[in-house]
């Protein structure tokens, strides 16, 4: 027979759990997203495994070093949410990296036209020559070309596989000009990659400036971590009233404390892009 203070405790530790778990759905979203070339496909459904596993380990261990049900639960909601809480580096340098190409692409196109081509043999032309970091989303364009797909329908494809609010202003230059063929794409074009220039230039210093704060949360939390793996383990009788009901309730309370802390700091540390404006009417 399972003791009522056991049943208690466990309890405890769902709640504790469930909020957590609310916190990382509210940080992450959960709306769904159209699928596109940079979907990481099979991979991301590897390392969700993978993040799976290191949780469940997480969970086995810190629960039968501490037999604490809350701590476990909020150890492996740690592990779960620990690359949305204190990741966001390399999802900002690849931003970055695809608006440089899209700057660059942008030239390169401008410079093609200028040679009296046509658009659709414009474009074709300048996808070997770009950046890595939008050359699949324009190959997957190009093909879309080749099957008799009309200009203006494959750029609303390149543009939600970029998902970039500045490859939207791009991208509508180009449809504008397919539909009405006016003159003056070049120097839209030329206009469009100096302000992409100057965007790239401002992300740049955003990006350093957020970095400290991003190093900083990051020593904050491994910090915490480890001083209290250290105190459980190095003195068991300071944290002995934990152990207790009434302990496991007030361990409730620190992690809530602990996971709006993290909350926090991944806000600091995030950059919150513009909405985009070339998306389908369903979409918004």
């Amino acid at each position: 027979m399972i003791p009522a203070s056991t049943l208690a405790i466990i309890a405890a530790g769902g709640v504790v759990g469930g909020g957590v778990m609310l916190l990382v759905l509210a940080i992450t979203g959960t709306e769904p997203r159209t699928a596109t070339v940079r979907s990481g496909g099979p991979s991301s459904l590897l390392r969700a495994r993978r993040r799976l596993v290191i949780a469940a380990v997480v969970f086995v261990v810190t629960l039968v070093v501490t037999q604490w049900p809350v701590a476990a639960v909020g150890a492996a909601v740690f592990a779960l949410a620990a690359p949305a809480l204190l990741g966001g580096a390399k999802a900002e340098r690849e931003q970055t990296a695809r608006l440089e190409g899209l700057a660059a692409w942008t030239e390169s196109l401008r410079d093609t036209i200028a040679g009296a081509v046509g658009l659709e043999q414009a474009i074709p032309a300048t996808v070997y020559a770009a950046s890595p970091a939008i050359q699949p989303q324009l190959r997957l364009m190009v093909d879309r070309l080749r099957v008799r797909v009309p200009l203006p329908v494959a750029l609303r494809g390149l543009a939600d596989d970029l998902d970039d609010p500045s490859a939207d202003l791009v991208v509508a230059a180009l449809i504008l000009n397919a539909k009405l063929r006016g003159p003056g794409l070049r120097q839209v074009l030329t206009s469009l990659s100096e302000a992409a220039r100057a965007e790239l230039e401002m992300r740049q210093r955003v990006t350093a400036g957020r970095s400290s704060t991003r190093r900083s949360a990051q020593i904050v939390t491994v910090f915490s971590l480890a001083a209290m793996a250290l105190l459980t383990l190095a003195n068991p009788q300071y944290v002995e009233p934990y152990d207790s009901l009434q302990g496991q309730l007030v361990l409730i309370l620190i992690a809530t404390l602990f996971a709006a802390g993290f909350w926090w700091m991944k806000r600091l540390s995030g950059v919150d892009m513009p909405a985009r404006f070339l998306v389908q009417e369903e979409e918004r």
